[in-house]
This record gives C-alpha cells, structure tokens and sequence, in this order.
C-alpha cells in the first residue's frame, strides 16, 4: 500500500470514528473484534495512523463494513463540509506551520466534534462564497497575521543582506547605484535586463517589471525612476540569493496559485528594502528625528532622501524598527487609493501590531472617514501635478474610545498612474512609551481631530465632512427604540 497523505489519514480516521459510534462500539469493543491495540485504534481515529491492508479488513469487519467502503474517502452527508476541506488540498496551501501549528493538532480538533466542526466549515464556505473569497484573501490574511506575530522584523533577512553585501563587495554608501545592483544580476545570475521592455505592451504597464525564466529576461517599465529600477532589482537578487523559487514573475502579485509564492514575495520585499536602507544608520536618522524640539516635516523627508526610499520603502523600513529598536509596538500601517473622479477611497494595504487598530479596511462599500488625515491629505491636494509629494501630521481621538493617535501620512498624485492618488499612514498609540520616546509628539502645531470608522456608523451630528448618511446608527437606534417599547408592554 502507497503512503497515505496527512488529508488521507485524517478522513480514514474520521470515516472510523463515525462506523464504530453508529455501531455503539466502545474503544475495547473494537479492540477486541479487530485485534487491534486501544492504543493503536486512537492514533487512527486522530488521523495520525494507517493501519496496513490485512488490518484495514479486519476493522472493516469489525465496523460491519467492506473494505472499500471504509477507505472510499467519504464520511457522508454530515461530515461533507470536512470532507470537502480535506480534499481541497486548502489545509496542505495554509501556513500552519508559520504559526507552530501541527496538521495532526486540527485533525484532533476536528475528530472531537466532527459534526460541529463540519457546521462551522460550512458556514466559513458559505460566507466565503457569498462575499467571493478567493484563495489569495486566505493568503493574504495569514501573510498579514505572521508579520504581526514577528513584528514585521526579521532577524535572518537583515542578516542575509549583509552576507550579500559583504559577498559582492557593494559599496557602503547609500544608495547603492541601480547599474550596481544591475550589474550583478547579469553578470552573477545570468538575468537580461531590458530597459524598455514593456512599453509595447499597454496592457502590462500597471507593472514595474515582468521576468520571463526562459533566457532569464527582466522586461522593465521604460516610466520606472532610478529608486523604483532599484528596488525591482534589489528583490530579483532576493529570489537568486534567498533561493526562493515559488515566485511570481510579475512586479506586484496579480493573483497568488499558493501561500509560498505570497510568503516569498514578501520576503524578497523586505531584502530589497533592507538591501536599500540599511539597518543601523537608519536606526540612527530615526533617532535624531524623534529627538526634535518640535515636528519637522522636512527633517522627516530628509531621512526619507538620504536613504534614497520612495514612499513606500520608507514606510516598510519604519514598521521594521519601530517596534524592535523604539519599542513602539502599538501602530498600523494603511495605504490609501484614491480615484478623484469617482471619489471612491480603497485601502489595498495595511499592517496592524499587537492589535487591530480602529482605521482598517472594510469590504462593506461604507464610507471612510473623511477626518483621518489619510483621507482630508487626498481630497486637499491638487491632482494636477502629477509627482506631487504633500506630507500631513495630525493626532487622532477615536470618537467613543480612550484611544488616541499620532498619524503621519505621505500622499501624492498621479499614483500608480495618472489620475490616481495614493496615501500612506503611520499611527501610533499615544501611550507613555510614545511620550517618552517622540519628543515633539505634544507639539502645540499638530492638530487634533475627532474621527469615526465609517460615515454610516458615525453617530457625529455637527459633521460638516460627512459623505454618507449615519444608516447604520439610525438603524441601531430605531432596534433600541423596538426593545424599549416591547420592555414596557
């Protein structure tokens, strides 16, 4: 008999707990009918064993089955959802293993109360399809989850750009010049760079770059600045160095086939932007800036200019050392998409450490706050400038909460392509740890707003950048009204 997979134990298991209970069967019933150990006969119940064939038919006939019916993989009406899962391969695509957690563990999970798992798997379906999850919003949402779980710092990426650094002998300057970086993927890794190579494909100009693996071609976007060549760059040596080969050949990920390819573009992110702005000296310029009298918006740029970062590096550098070397481990991270003809507002990015802070995505098609700087920095600007740079500062009291915020949002024009705007936030909890390490953070000049998750949950009457009708709130009030009426009859 072939080796059985971990998804094949697990219903086998599954498929003999539920024959032995139909048959009100004890553990020593069956023991005794099929001459198999207590022991034993619990580890394949838990999904951890496969007995061999000449005692898979002596179960079966104990269980007053066929062998073919107890190893037909299917466990019935009940348990269809748990068989669909098992069978989907989805468990084998998730990252259990990031987070310490033994497929075997689920399947004992699942085999206690295989029914009221099988309920809530069919939920979890259900939803998943009527909000049209695709597999890469699991991925996603792991991917998320595990940045957290390490404070989006990791030791043995930083540790990997220095070993590469020392190796190619790269200059200890920032930044390291894009043909440098170029340079060593031609002559190191045998890559093709092609300058222009998607500018006779309109279709494709929403990426920075494509690779094509047969002849190791890199076909770069012809618009692309000197720092965004780079970083492209900077993550194809990751991939080389790092040997990542669960990849996607594009830029930016269109749509993810399995986790590893989510996890490794992540990784080749951070290298490239540890690779770009290295660890201590930024340490360092982040340090100077904290300990200024009062906020500075151009000292803030400076330490983005010195490293050479665009927005977006900066920002990814930021949440690196924040919580590891500042100790301010209570912050988000969102990035905002503008469309200023539609007015419609998207958050397609965003991080939140040590808890889920109030700003953060909806798929609810509410509307944002318009008060979070985030928003009021996008609808100020002019997008008639297209590369506009506007930095805003502002600290934000969540309305109904003790919570506070110190936000520092970069936004500017014609991103990622004419017509469209973008926005990116750093908040931080104001708590003692922040008053002791941000000398400025009660600096007279910041404003400080009153801000709401969503207008339609926004209870606020005298809002004058109101966008939408507090629906929800009025539907809350109107329940509370039925429930007072019906406590007084």
């Amino acid at each position: 008999m072939t080796a059985k997979t971990a998804n094949e134990k697990i219903i086998f298991g599954l498929k003999v707990k539920q024959l032995r209970q139909e048959q009100k069967l004890s553990f020593s019933d069956l023991s005794k009918t099929s001459g198999m150990s207590l022991s034993y006969l619990n580890e394949i119940e838990k999904g951890k064993k496969f007995p061999k064939q000449d005692k898979v038919k002596n179960l079966a006939k104990a269980l007053g089955t066929t062998r073919e019916e107890l190893t037909d993989g299917k466990l019935g009406r009940h348990l269809a959802p748990v068989t669909q899962l098992l069978q989907s391969n989805f468990l084998n695509e998730l990252p259990l293993e990031l987070f310490g957690i033994e497929l075997s563990k689920v399947a004992d999970l699942i085999a206690q109360a295989p029914t009221r798992v099988g309920a809530f798997i069919s939920t979890l379906l259900e939803l998943s399809r009527s909000y049209a999850l695709r597999e890469e919003n699991f991925y996603f949402a792991a991917l998320r989850a595990y940045l957290e779980l390490h404070d989006n710092y990791f030791s043995e990426l930083e540790e990997a750009v220095e070993v590469f650094s020392q190796k190619h002998n790269l200059p200890g300057f920032r930044p390291v010049p894009p043909r440098t970086l170029g340079g060593v993927l031609e002559s190191v890794y045998g890559y093709n760079i092609v300058p222009n190579g998607l500018d006779d494909h309109p279709d494709l100009q929403l990426f920075r770059s494509v690779y094509q693996p047969d002849g190791k071609r890199l076909l770069l976007n012809g618009n692309l600045t000197p720092g965004q060549r780079g970083f492209q760059f900077g993550k194809e040596l990751a991939f080389n160095h790092l040997k990542l080969t669960e990849r996607a050949n594009t830029s930016s990920l269109l749509r993810s086939r399995v986790f590893e390819e989510v996890l490794n573009h992540s990784k080749a992110t951070y290298f490239s932007v540890a690779l770009h702005v290295p660890l201590h000296p930024f340490v360092e310029s982040v340090q100077e800036l904290f300990a200024l009298p009062a906020w500075d918006s151009d000292a803030f740029l400076a330490v983005m200019r010195r490293f050479n970062a665009t927005p977006e590096m900066f920002y990814h550098r930021l949440t690196n050392v924040l919580p590891k070397f500042f100790g301010l481990r209570e912050l988000f991270f969102l990035r905002f998409m503008h469309d200023p003809a539609t007015n419609d507002f998207t958050v397609d990015k965003e991080l939140h450490l040590n808890r889920h802070h109030h700003p953060h995505e909806n798929g609810l098609f509410e509307h944002y706050c318009r008060r979070w700087v985030s928003l009021s920095s996008l609808l100020d600007m002019s997008s008639s400038d297209s590369g506009e740079l506007r930095i805003d500062v502002q600290r934000s009291h969540y309305y109904g909460t003790e919570d506070e915020y110190l936000c520092i949002t970069l936004a500017r024009t014609g991103y990622p392509h004419p017509g469209n705007n973008v926005s990116l936030t750093l908040g931080f909890l104001i708590n003692d740890k922040l008053h002791k390490t941000i000398t400025w953070l009660d600096d007279a000049s910041i404003t400080t707003r009153i801000v709401n998750t969503t207008c339609e949950r926004c209870p606020i009457t005298d809002c004058a950048e109101r966008a939408e009708e507090p629906v929800i709130v009025r539907s809350r009030e109107k329940y509370q009204r039925v429930k007072a009426a019906l406590n007084e009859l």
